[in-house]
């Protein structure tokens, strides 16, 4: 699929890894859903090869320039916990095989929306180390970061290169989450998790939990290969140490349902919030980020009806 294709109808077999009524449902109540198997295994492997020419410097293309809080591993960082964002722009490969419409087609049901589009993209390495607190991913829900997003219903796919168990350190939802009401915040909450302390996270998450008087069900999603693990911008997720003998791969991407546009958000500063995609992307009419351009936000599923 090139960058300005229209994504093609699904074929009867896709059709029948979607959702069905119950499964939609279930991610209504819960804040996440575990998919039929919609990679082949060739495809995950090409995802993993890819992966290894990406960390060997290969690139298709590269950022036009770079955004202020950009997540960019670099050998130099040595065996640590990867983040690299942009992935999908960056390399063809993955482009193409992540841009296979089943997937934003089950993200289209369960977000219940008509057109899903990127939001960004982060390739992710956790190396098997149970010695480096920065392999831990804490509590925290995405929406806190997307405060520049006019919408609720954003949605993540997180897809592993792997079987993906417990012992890799497998995402982690909080279940039901994304129907608590926030005791409140401030400022930081638009920050990324990686920039905020790990302890602060943790309590928010039990403050949150005791204003909506909910119990806090962790429910680690084992993800066999080829499945894909979606949740909603608002349910608290993390992971703990890969405690396997190999890195634990895969991508998260993040997409956008069809109402989603940039609004402004301002700080107690009278700052406003700025989002990488916002120095990326091509600007409207008025002069503010336009959240569908082509090449950062492509459409990758639209209901035909």
């Amino acid at each position: 699929m090139t960058r300005n294709d229209t994504p093609r109808p699904l074929t009867a077999a896709e059709q029948a890894l979607l959702p069905t009524d119950d499964e939609v449902q279930f991610y209504q109540e819960h804040g996440w859903y575990l998919s039929k198997k919609l990679l082949t295994d060739e495809e995950v492997d090409t995802l993993n090869a890819a992966a290894d020419r990406f960390y060997a410097g290969h690139r298709d293309r590269t950022l036009p320039k770079r955004p202020p809080r950009l997540a960019y591993w670099e050998p130099e960082k040595g065996d640590v916990h990867r983040h690299n964002d942009y992935i999908f722009y960056e390399d063809e490969t993955i482009r193409n095989i992540l841009s296979k419409p089943v997937i934003g087609a089950v993200a289209a049901r369960i977000a219940e929306t008509s057109q899903i589009r990127l939001w960004n993209s982060t390739l992710i390495h956790k190396p098997q180390r149970a010695d480096d607190e920065r392999n831990i991913v804490p509590w925290h829900f995405d929406r806190h970061y997307w405060q520049t997003c006019s919408s609720d219903e954003m949605l993540t796919a997180f897809i592993p290169f792997h079987d993906c168990g417990e012992e890799m350190g497998t995402i982690t939802m909080v279940d039901g989450s994304h129907r608590w009401k926030e005791t409140g915040g401030d400022d930081t909450t638009s920050r990324h998790f990686a920039e905020r302390d790990r302890s602060e996270l943790e309590d928010m998450l039990a403050e949150n939990a005791a204003f909506n008087n909910s119990e806090v069900v962790k429910v680690p999603v084992n993800i066999p290969k080829g499945h894909i693990s979606f949740h909603h911008c608002r349910t608290y997720h993390g992971s703990g140490y890969n405690l396997s003998d190999r890195p634990r791969r895969a991508i998260s991407l993040h997409l956008q349902d069809r109402t989603n546009q940039w609004r402004p958000y301002e700080l107690s500063s009278g700052d406003l919030v700025v989002y990488n995609n916002d120095v990326l992307v091509r600007t409207d009419a008025h002069g503010n980020p336009d959240y569908t351009d082509p090449d950062f936000c492509p459409v990758l599923w639209e209901d035909p009806r």
